[in-house]
Protein backbone atom coordinates (compact mmCIF):
# COMPACT_ATOMS: atom_id res chain seq x y z
CA UNK A 1 0.00 0.00 0.00
CA UNK A 2 2.95 2.33 0.84
CA UNK A 3 4.43 1.86 -2.66
CA UNK A 4 1.00 2.32 -4.24
CA UNK A 5 0.58 5.69 -2.48
CA UNK A 6 3.99 6.80 -3.69
CA UNK A 7 3.10 5.83 -7.26
CA UNK A 8 -0.17 7.74 -7.03
CA UNK A 9 1.64 10.85 -5.75
CA UNK A 10 4.17 10.64 -8.59
CA UNK A 11 1.39 10.17 -11.14
CA UNK A 12 -0.54 13.17 -9.81
CA UNK A 13 2.62 15.28 -9.86
CA UNK A 14 3.28 14.26 -13.47
CA UNK A 15 -0.28 15.09 -14.57
CA UNK A 16 -0.12 18.43 -12.75
CA UNK A 17 3.14 19.29 -14.47
CA UNK A 18 1.64 18.48 -17.87
CA UNK A 19 -1.48 20.55 -17.18
CA UNK A 20 0.57 23.56 -16.08
CA UNK A 21 3.21 23.32 -18.79
CA UNK A 22 3.17 26.39 -21.07
CA UNK A 23 1.87 25.88 -24.58
CA UNK A 24 5.14 26.44 -26.39
CA UNK A 25 3.58 27.04 -29.81
CA UNK A 26 1.12 29.60 -28.43
CA UNK A 27 3.83 31.37 -26.45
CA UNK A 28 6.06 31.61 -29.52
CA UNK A 29 3.16 32.91 -31.62
CA UNK A 30 2.32 35.57 -29.06
CA UNK A 31 5.96 36.60 -28.77
CA UNK A 32 6.46 36.93 -32.51
CA UNK A 33 6.76 40.63 -33.32
CA UNK A 34 5.74 42.38 -36.51
CA UNK A 35 8.93 43.46 -38.28
CA UNK A 36 8.25 46.43 -40.58
CA UNK A 37 10.32 46.51 -43.76
CA UNK A 38 8.72 48.76 -46.39
CA UNK A 39 5.70 50.99 -46.75
CA UNK A 40 3.68 51.89 -49.82
CA UNK A 41 2.37 55.41 -49.28
CA UNK A 42 -0.80 56.81 -50.88
CA UNK A 43 -1.81 60.48 -50.63
CA UNK A 44 -4.73 62.80 -51.36
CA UNK A 45 -3.94 66.48 -50.77
CA UNK A 46 -5.53 69.88 -51.33
CA UNK A 47 -4.24 72.09 -54.17
CA UNK A 48 -2.33 69.19 -55.73
CA UNK A 49 -2.98 66.52 -58.35
CA UNK A 50 -2.67 63.81 -55.69
CA UNK A 51 -5.83 61.71 -55.50
CA UNK A 52 -5.22 58.36 -53.82
CA UNK A 53 -1.84 58.56 -55.56
CA UNK A 54 1.06 56.31 -54.62
CA UNK A 55 3.99 58.63 -53.91
CA UNK A 56 6.59 56.33 -52.35
CA UNK A 57 7.85 52.85 -51.60
CA UNK A 58 9.81 53.73 -48.48
CA UNK A 59 12.00 51.62 -46.20
CA UNK A 60 11.94 51.49 -42.42
CA UNK A 61 15.10 52.48 -40.56
CA UNK A 62 16.15 52.02 -36.95
CA UNK A 63 14.70 54.53 -34.48
CA UNK A 64 14.90 53.07 -30.99
CA UNK A 65 13.71 55.99 -28.90
CA UNK A 66 12.08 59.02 -30.54
CA UNK A 67 12.59 62.31 -28.75
CA UNK A 68 9.89 64.82 -27.89
CA UNK A 69 10.77 67.03 -30.84
CA UNK A 70 9.98 64.30 -33.38
CA UNK A 71 6.41 64.02 -34.62
CA UNK A 72 5.40 60.35 -34.58
CA UNK A 73 2.55 57.99 -35.19
CA UNK A 74 3.19 55.03 -32.88
CA UNK A 75 1.73 51.69 -33.99
CA UNK A 76 1.62 48.54 -31.87
CA UNK A 77 0.39 45.47 -33.80
CA UNK A 78 0.42 43.35 -30.63
CA UNK A 79 -2.57 45.24 -29.21
CA UNK A 80 -5.72 44.40 -31.14
CA UNK A 81 -9.31 45.60 -30.82
CA UNK A 82 -12.47 45.22 -32.93
CA UNK A 83 -12.73 43.23 -36.16
CA UNK A 84 -13.73 45.12 -39.30
CA UNK A 85 -16.97 44.12 -41.06
CA UNK A 86 -16.93 46.51 -44.03
CA UNK A 87 -17.09 49.97 -45.56
CA UNK A 88 -19.59 51.10 -48.18
CA UNK A 89 -22.53 53.30 -49.12
CA UNK A 90 -26.30 53.27 -49.53
CA UNK A 91 -28.02 52.06 -52.68
CA UNK A 92 -31.09 54.30 -52.49
CA UNK A 93 -33.93 55.01 -54.91
CA UNK A 94 -32.24 58.31 -55.76
CA UNK A 95 -28.91 56.65 -56.58
CA UNK A 96 -30.66 54.02 -58.67
CA UNK A 97 -32.72 56.56 -60.62
CA UNK A 98 -29.67 58.69 -61.44
CA UNK A 99 -27.70 55.57 -62.37
CA UNK A 100 -30.43 54.53 -64.82
CA UNK A 101 -30.13 57.88 -66.62
CA UNK A 102 -26.40 57.45 -67.28
CA UNK A 103 -25.00 56.05 -70.53
CA UNK A 104 -23.68 52.48 -70.24
CA UNK A 105 -20.04 53.58 -70.21
CA UNK A 106 -20.63 55.92 -67.27
CA UNK A 107 -22.57 53.21 -65.43
CA UNK A 108 -19.65 50.85 -65.85
CA UNK A 109 -17.21 53.52 -64.67
CA UNK A 110 -19.26 54.22 -61.54
CA UNK A 111 -19.52 50.55 -60.56
CA UNK A 112 -15.80 50.08 -61.12
CA UNK A 113 -14.97 53.24 -59.18
CA UNK A 114 -16.84 52.04 -56.13
CA UNK A 115 -16.61 48.26 -56.12
CA UNK A 116 -13.48 47.23 -58.03
CA UNK A 117 -10.75 46.43 -55.50
CA UNK A 118 -7.93 47.37 -57.89
CA UNK A 119 -9.31 50.13 -60.13
CA UNK A 120 -11.69 51.60 -57.54
CA UNK A 121 -12.02 51.99 -53.78
CA UNK A 122 -13.31 48.49 -53.05
CA UNK A 123 -16.65 49.06 -51.32
CA UNK A 124 -17.67 45.81 -49.58
CA UNK A 125 -20.73 46.81 -47.54
CA UNK A 126 -24.11 48.38 -48.39
CA UNK A 127 -27.42 49.69 -47.12
CA UNK A 128 -30.83 50.18 -48.74
CA UNK A 129 -34.22 51.51 -47.71
CA UNK A 130 -37.37 49.48 -46.93
CA UNK A 131 -40.08 51.51 -48.65
CA UNK A 132 -39.66 55.16 -49.52
CA UNK A 133 -37.34 57.67 -47.87
CA UNK A 134 -36.48 61.30 -48.53
CA UNK A 135 -34.13 60.18 -51.30
CA UNK A 136 -36.96 58.69 -53.32
CA UNK A 137 -38.83 60.54 -56.07
CA UNK A 138 -42.12 59.94 -54.30
CA UNK A 139 -43.64 58.30 -51.24
CA UNK A 140 -44.70 54.67 -51.65
CA UNK A 141 -45.24 51.40 -49.83
CA UNK A 142 -45.54 47.69 -50.46
CA UNK A 143 -48.97 46.78 -49.10
CA UNK A 144 -52.58 47.85 -49.67
CA UNK A 145 -54.46 49.95 -47.14
CA UNK A 146 -55.39 48.08 -43.96
CA UNK A 147 -53.99 44.77 -45.22
CA UNK A 148 -52.87 43.50 -41.81
CA UNK A 149 -52.19 40.03 -43.23
CA UNK A 150 -49.83 41.54 -45.86
CA UNK A 151 -51.39 39.42 -48.59
CA UNK A 152 -50.90 42.28 -51.06
CA UNK A 153 -47.20 42.70 -50.24
CA UNK A 154 -45.08 43.36 -53.32
CA UNK A 155 -41.73 45.05 -54.05
CA UNK A 156 -42.59 45.58 -57.71
CA UNK A 157 -41.85 49.30 -57.23
CA UNK A 158 -38.18 48.49 -56.56
CA UNK A 159 -37.82 46.27 -59.62
CA UNK A 160 -37.62 49.24 -62.00
CA UNK A 161 -34.49 50.97 -60.66
CA UNK A 162 -33.22 49.89 -57.25
CA UNK A 163 -33.11 46.11 -57.51
CA UNK A 164 -31.22 46.19 -60.85
CA UNK A 165 -28.63 48.57 -59.34
CA UNK A 166 -28.16 46.42 -56.24
CA UNK A 167 -27.65 43.33 -58.39
CA UNK A 168 -25.08 45.10 -60.55
CA UNK A 169 -23.28 46.36 -57.44
CA UNK A 170 -23.11 42.81 -56.04
CA UNK A 171 -21.62 41.58 -59.32
CA UNK A 172 -19.13 44.46 -59.43
CA UNK A 173 -18.07 43.67 -55.86
CA UNK A 174 -17.16 40.13 -56.87
CA UNK A 175 -20.47 38.43 -56.05
CA UNK A 176 -20.59 39.31 -52.36
CA UNK A 177 -21.90 42.55 -50.88
CA UNK A 178 -23.32 42.36 -47.33
CA UNK A 179 -26.47 44.50 -47.31
CA UNK A 180 -28.51 45.83 -44.42
CA UNK A 181 -31.99 47.27 -44.83
CA UNK A 182 -33.75 50.09 -42.95
CA UNK A 183 -37.32 51.41 -42.88
CA UNK A 184 -38.10 55.13 -42.72
CA UNK A 185 -41.77 54.57 -41.85
CA UNK A 186 -44.36 51.82 -41.51
CA UNK A 187 -47.37 52.13 -43.85
CA UNK A 188 -49.45 55.20 -42.97
CA UNK A 189 -52.39 53.12 -41.75
CA UNK A 190 -50.13 51.43 -39.17
CA UNK A 191 -49.35 54.79 -37.49
CA UNK A 192 -51.26 57.02 -35.11
CA UNK A 193 -50.88 60.09 -37.38
CA UNK A 194 -52.07 58.12 -40.46
CA UNK A 195 -49.18 59.53 -42.49
CA UNK A 196 -45.80 58.32 -43.78
CA UNK A 197 -44.28 61.71 -42.93
CA UNK A 198 -43.92 63.97 -39.88
CA UNK A 199 -43.17 61.28 -37.35
CA UNK A 200 -46.12 59.60 -35.73
CA UNK A 201 -45.87 56.34 -33.81
CA UNK A 202 -46.52 52.70 -34.64
CA UNK A 203 -49.93 51.61 -33.43
CA UNK A 204 -49.72 48.87 -30.82
CA UNK A 205 -52.40 46.94 -32.72
CA UNK A 206 -50.17 46.87 -35.82
CA UNK A 207 -46.93 45.77 -34.10
CA UNK A 208 -47.10 42.17 -35.29
CA UNK A 209 -48.07 43.12 -38.84
CA UNK A 210 -45.14 45.54 -38.95
CA UNK A 211 -42.74 42.87 -37.66
CA UNK A 212 -44.04 40.52 -40.35
CA UNK A 213 -43.40 43.27 -42.92
CA UNK A 214 -39.61 43.09 -42.33
CA UNK A 215 -39.72 39.36 -42.97
CA UNK A 216 -41.73 39.84 -46.17
CA UNK A 217 -39.21 42.38 -47.46
CA UNK A 218 -36.15 40.26 -46.65
CA UNK A 219 -37.62 37.13 -48.22
CA UNK A 220 -38.75 39.07 -51.31
CA UNK A 221 -35.28 40.48 -51.91
CA UNK A 222 -33.57 37.17 -51.25
CA UNK A 223 -35.92 35.42 -53.68
CA UNK A 224 -34.56 37.81 -56.34
CA UNK A 225 -30.94 36.94 -55.60
CA UNK A 226 -30.15 39.76 -53.15
CA UNK A 227 -28.94 38.34 -49.81
CA UNK A 228 -29.79 40.50 -46.79
CA UNK A 229 -27.08 40.59 -44.13
CA UNK A 230 -28.96 42.58 -41.52
CA UNK A 231 -31.60 45.18 -40.71
CA UNK A 232 -32.16 48.18 -38.49
CA UNK A 233 -35.41 48.70 -36.59
CA UNK A 234 -36.01 52.30 -37.68
CA UNK A 235 -34.07 55.06 -39.37
CA UNK A 236 -33.70 58.02 -36.99
CA UNK A 237 -36.36 57.05 -34.43
CA UNK A 238 -36.14 60.38 -32.58
CA UNK A 239 -36.60 62.62 -35.64
CA UNK A 240 -39.94 64.07 -36.72
CA UNK A 241 -39.21 64.90 -40.36
CA UNK A 242 -41.14 66.42 -43.23
CA UNK A 243 -40.29 63.18 -45.03
CA UNK A 244 -40.85 59.53 -44.04
CA UNK A 245 -40.28 59.12 -40.30
CA UNK A 246 -41.59 57.30 -37.24
CA UNK A 247 -40.85 57.97 -33.58
CA UNK A 248 -39.75 55.35 -31.05
CA UNK A 249 -38.68 56.12 -27.49
CA UNK A 250 -35.97 53.86 -26.09
CA UNK A 251 -38.65 51.88 -24.30
CA UNK A 252 -40.73 51.64 -27.50
CA UNK A 253 -37.83 50.24 -29.49
CA UNK A 254 -36.83 47.88 -26.68
CA UNK A 255 -40.31 46.44 -26.41
CA UNK A 256 -40.86 46.17 -30.15
CA UNK A 257 -37.63 44.18 -30.47
CA UNK A 258 -38.36 42.06 -27.39
CA UNK A 259 -41.97 41.17 -28.05
CA UNK A 260 -42.33 41.38 -31.83
CA UNK A 261 -39.38 41.82 -34.19
CA UNK A 262 -36.85 39.56 -32.45
CA UNK A 263 -39.22 36.60 -32.00
CA UNK A 264 -40.67 37.08 -35.49
CA UNK A 265 -37.25 36.90 -37.13
CA UNK A 266 -36.50 33.73 -35.15
CA UNK A 267 -39.82 32.07 -36.00
CA UNK A 268 -39.24 32.69 -39.70
CA UNK A 269 -35.72 31.25 -39.81
CA UNK A 270 -34.03 34.67 -39.94
CA UNK A 271 -32.32 34.66 -36.55
CA UNK A 272 -28.90 34.99 -38.24
CA UNK A 273 -29.77 38.41 -39.65
CA UNK A 274 -27.88 41.13 -37.80
CA UNK A 275 -30.42 43.27 -35.94
CA UNK A 276 -29.37 46.90 -35.40
CA UNK A 277 -31.06 49.39 -33.06
CA UNK A 278 -30.90 53.20 -32.71
CA UNK A 279 -29.67 54.13 -36.25
CA UNK A 280 -29.56 57.81 -35.27
CA UNK A 281 -27.08 60.44 -34.02
CA UNK A 282 -24.25 60.10 -31.51
CA UNK A 283 -25.88 62.52 -29.06
CA UNK A 284 -28.39 60.08 -27.52
CA UNK A 285 -26.60 56.83 -28.38
CA UNK A 286 -25.65 55.95 -24.80
CA UNK A 287 -29.13 56.56 -23.42
CA UNK A 288 -30.63 54.33 -26.14
CA UNK A 289 -28.03 51.61 -25.57
CA UNK A 290 -28.49 51.63 -21.80
CA UNK A 291 -32.26 51.18 -22.05
CA UNK A 292 -32.42 48.68 -24.91
CA UNK A 293 -29.35 46.61 -24.06
CA UNK A 294 -30.09 46.86 -20.35
CA UNK A 295 -32.98 44.44 -20.88
CA UNK A 296 -31.60 40.90 -21.35
CA UNK A 297 -34.75 39.76 -23.17
CA UNK A 298 -34.32 42.49 -25.78
CA UNK A 299 -30.52 42.41 -25.83
CA UNK A 300 -30.39 38.74 -26.85
CA UNK A 301 -31.82 39.63 -30.27
CA UNK A 302 -29.56 42.62 -30.94
CA UNK A 303 -26.29 42.46 -32.88
CA UNK A 304 -25.42 46.14 -33.15
CA UNK A 305 -26.02 49.80 -32.39
CA UNK A 306 -26.11 52.06 -35.47
CA UNK A 307 -25.39 55.79 -35.50
CA UNK A 308 -25.28 58.85 -37.79
CA UNK A 309 -23.26 62.07 -37.75
CA UNK A 310 -25.89 64.80 -38.17
CA UNK A 311 -24.88 66.51 -34.94
CA UNK A 312 -24.78 69.90 -36.66
CA UNK A 313 -28.55 69.56 -36.87
CA UNK A 314 -28.74 68.91 -33.12
CA UNK A 315 -25.95 71.44 -32.39
CA UNK A 316 -24.15 68.96 -30.15
CA UNK A 317 -20.77 68.48 -31.84
CA UNK A 318 -19.19 65.24 -33.05
CA UNK A 319 -19.33 63.51 -29.62
CA UNK A 320 -17.05 60.56 -30.37
CA UNK A 321 -16.76 59.95 -26.62
CA UNK A 322 -20.39 58.79 -26.59
CA UNK A 323 -19.53 56.07 -29.11
CA UNK A 324 -16.53 55.00 -27.07
CA UNK A 325 -18.60 54.85 -23.90
CA UNK A 326 -21.11 52.52 -25.56
CA UNK A 327 -18.23 50.36 -26.75
CA UNK A 328 -16.75 50.24 -23.25
CA UNK A 329 -20.06 49.58 -21.50
CA UNK A 330 -21.46 47.04 -23.98
CA UNK A 331 -18.41 45.34 -25.55
CA UNK A 332 -20.42 42.42 -26.97
CA UNK A 333 -22.60 44.72 -29.10
CA UNK A 334 -21.17 45.93 -32.39
CA UNK A 335 -21.02 49.60 -33.39
CA UNK A 336 -21.88 50.64 -36.95
CA UNK A 337 -21.86 54.04 -38.60
CA UNK A 338 -25.04 53.62 -40.64
CA UNK A 339 -25.44 56.98 -42.41
CA UNK A 340 -23.75 60.30 -43.10
CA UNK A 341 -23.61 62.95 -45.79
CA UNK A 342 -22.97 66.67 -46.07
CA UNK A 343 -26.29 68.50 -46.31
CA UNK A 344 -27.50 71.64 -48.12
CA UNK A 345 -26.16 70.86 -51.58
CA UNK A 346 -24.65 73.68 -53.62
CA UNK A 347 -23.10 72.92 -56.99
CA UNK A 348 -20.59 75.74 -56.51
CA UNK A 349 -19.25 73.93 -53.41
CA UNK A 350 -18.89 70.51 -54.97
CA UNK A 351 -15.09 70.71 -54.80
CA UNK A 352 -14.94 72.25 -51.33
CA UNK A 353 -12.13 70.47 -49.48
CA UNK A 354 -14.07 70.36 -46.21
CA UNK A 355 -16.37 67.70 -47.71
CA UNK A 356 -13.69 65.03 -47.63
CA UNK A 357 -12.10 66.19 -44.39
CA UNK A 358 -15.38 65.64 -42.58
CA UNK A 359 -15.33 62.02 -43.75
CA UNK A 360 -11.70 61.53 -42.77
CA UNK A 361 -12.20 63.03 -39.31
CA UNK A 362 -15.31 60.94 -38.65
CA UNK A 363 -13.86 57.68 -39.92
CA UNK A 364 -10.58 57.91 -37.99
CA UNK A 365 -12.34 58.70 -34.74
CA UNK A 366 -15.29 56.31 -35.18
CA UNK A 367 -12.89 53.44 -35.83
CA UNK A 368 -10.75 54.41 -32.86
CA UNK A 369 -13.90 54.30 -30.70
CA UNK A 370 -14.69 50.71 -31.72
CA UNK A 371 -16.81 50.96 -34.87
CA UNK A 372 -16.79 47.80 -37.01
CA UNK A 373 -18.54 49.06 -40.17
CA UNK A 374 -18.96 52.47 -41.81
CA UNK A 375 -21.69 53.28 -44.34
CA UNK A 376 -21.94 56.50 -46.32
CA UNK A 377 -25.34 57.68 -47.54
CA UNK A 378 -26.21 57.87 -51.30
CA UNK A 379 -23.46 56.50 -53.56
CA UNK A 380 -24.67 58.74 -56.40
CA UNK A 381 -26.82 61.88 -56.80
CA UNK A 382 -27.52 64.20 -59.71
CA UNK A 383 -26.31 67.75 -60.35
CA UNK A 384 -29.03 69.13 -58.05
CA UNK A 385 -28.18 66.89 -55.07
CA UNK A 386 -31.26 64.73 -55.68
CA UNK A 387 -33.70 63.43 -56.67
CA UNK A 388 -35.47 64.06 -53.38
CA UNK A 389 -39.22 64.39 -53.00
CA UNK A 390 -39.05 66.97 -50.18
CA UNK A 391 -36.19 69.18 -51.37
CA UNK A 392 -33.64 67.81 -48.89
CA UNK A 393 -30.77 68.05 -51.39
CA UNK A 394 -27.37 66.79 -50.24
CA UNK A 395 -23.83 65.96 -51.34
CA UNK A 396 -22.63 62.49 -52.34
CA UNK A 397 -19.07 61.31 -53.06
CA UNK A 398 -20.03 61.13 -56.74
CA UNK A 399 -22.53 63.28 -58.62
CA UNK A 400 -23.71 62.90 -62.20
CA UNK A 401 -24.68 65.59 -64.65
CA UNK A 402 -27.54 63.65 -66.19
CA UNK A 403 -27.71 66.06 -69.15
CA UNK A 404 -24.15 65.25 -70.22
CA UNK A 405 -23.70 61.83 -68.62
CA UNK A 406 -20.54 63.04 -66.89
CA UNK A 407 -19.51 61.79 -63.45
CA UNK A 408 -18.22 64.34 -60.95
CA UNK A 409 -15.98 62.95 -58.19
CA UNK A 410 -15.76 65.00 -55.00
CA UNK A 411 -12.79 64.67 -52.68
CA UNK A 412 -15.07 62.73 -50.30
CA UNK A 413 -14.75 59.78 -52.67
CA UNK A 414 -10.95 59.80 -52.30
CA UNK A 415 -11.01 60.34 -48.54
CA UNK A 416 -13.32 57.35 -48.06
CA UNK A 417 -11.11 55.38 -50.42
CA UNK A 418 -8.10 55.83 -48.13
CA UNK A 419 -9.96 53.48 -45.77
CA UNK A 420 -12.21 51.29 -47.94
CA UNK A 421 -9.59 50.38 -50.53
CA UNK A 422 -7.05 49.16 -48.01
CA UNK A 423 -8.79 48.06 -44.77
CA UNK A 424 -10.27 44.64 -45.51
CA UNK A 425 -13.15 42.76 -43.88
CA UNK A 426 -11.69 40.72 -41.04
CA UNK A 427 -8.99 43.31 -40.30
CA UNK A 428 -8.22 43.94 -36.64
CA UNK A 429 -7.82 47.48 -35.42
CA UNK A 430 -4.50 47.84 -33.60
CA UNK A 431 -3.08 50.36 -31.18
CA UNK A 432 -2.18 53.64 -32.88
CA UNK A 433 -1.17 56.85 -31.15
CA UNK A 434 -0.24 60.31 -32.44
CA UNK A 435 1.96 62.59 -30.35
CA UNK A 436 0.48 65.69 -31.99
CA UNK A 437 -3.18 66.68 -32.03
CA UNK A 438 -2.68 68.09 -35.53
CA UNK A 439 -2.25 64.58 -36.95
CA UNK A 440 -5.10 62.08 -36.45
CA UNK A 441 -4.46 58.41 -37.13
CA UNK A 442 -5.87 54.89 -36.99
CA UNK A 443 -4.35 51.52 -37.89
CA UNK A 444 -5.45 48.00 -38.80
CA UNK A 445 -3.86 44.58 -39.30
CA UNK A 446 -5.36 42.94 -42.38
CA UNK A 447 -6.01 39.19 -42.66
CA UNK A 448 -3.11 38.96 -45.15
CA UNK A 449 -0.69 40.18 -42.47
CA UNK A 450 -0.17 43.69 -43.85
CA UNK A 451 -0.59 46.78 -41.69
CA UNK A 452 -2.69 49.75 -42.81
CA UNK A 453 -2.08 53.12 -41.17
CA UNK A 454 -4.22 56.16 -42.09
CA UNK A 455 -2.98 59.65 -41.15
CA UNK A 456 -5.15 62.78 -41.43
CA UNK A 457 -3.94 66.40 -41.47
CA UNK A 458 -6.70 69.05 -41.38
CA UNK A 459 -4.32 71.98 -40.84
CA UNK A 460 -2.59 74.48 -43.11
CA UNK A 461 0.80 73.12 -42.00
CA UNK A 462 3.20 70.76 -43.71
CA UNK A 463 4.49 68.32 -41.09
CA UNK A 464 7.36 65.83 -41.35
CA UNK A 465 6.70 62.78 -39.18
CA UNK A 466 7.58 59.15 -38.56
CA UNK A 467 5.43 56.04 -38.50
CA UNK A 468 7.11 54.10 -35.69
CA UNK A 469 6.78 50.34 -35.13
CA UNK A 470 8.92 48.22 -32.79
CA UNK A 471 12.03 50.37 -32.86
CA UNK A 472 11.87 51.14 -36.57
CA UNK A 473 10.35 54.06 -38.44
CA UNK A 474 9.51 55.23 -41.92
CA UNK A 475 9.80 58.96 -42.58
CA UNK A 476 7.10 60.91 -44.41
CA UNK A 477 5.76 64.41 -44.83
CA UNK A 478 2.11 65.28 -44.28
CA UNK A 479 0.98 67.98 -46.71
CA UNK A 480 -1.53 70.64 -45.62
CA UNK A 481 -5.11 69.34 -45.72
CA UNK A 482 -4.15 65.84 -46.70
CA UNK A 483 -4.82 62.19 -45.92
CA UNK A 484 -2.22 59.42 -46.24
CA UNK A 485 -2.45 55.64 -46.16
CA UNK A 486 0.59 53.48 -45.41
CA UNK A 487 0.58 49.81 -46.45
CA UNK A 488 3.32 48.11 -44.41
Amino acid sequence: MKYLNILLILLLFSVSACLNKPNTATSQTQAKAFIPVKALIFVTAKDTQLQLSQIADASFIALNQPNEGQICIFVDPARTFQTMVGIGGALTDASAEVFAKLPPAAQKDLLSAYYDKEKGIGYNFARTNIGSCDFSSDSYGYVAYNDTSLISFSVVHDERFRIPLIKQAITAAGGKLPLFVSPWSPPAWMKDNRSLIKGGKLLQSCSQSWANHYVKFILAYESMGIPVWGLSVQNEPMAVQKWESCAYSAEDERDFVKYYLGPTLQKNGLAEKKLIVWDHNRDLIYQRASVVLGDPEAEKYIWGIGFHWYETWTKSGMQFDNVKLVNDAFPKTHLLFTEGCVEKFNLDSIHNWSLGERYGHSMVNDFNCGTVAWTDWNILLDETGGPNHVGNFCFAPVHADVKTGKLIFTNSYFYIGHFSKFILPGAKRIACSSNRDKLEATAFLNPDGKLVVVVLNKTDEKMPFNVWISGKAVQASSLPHSIMTFII
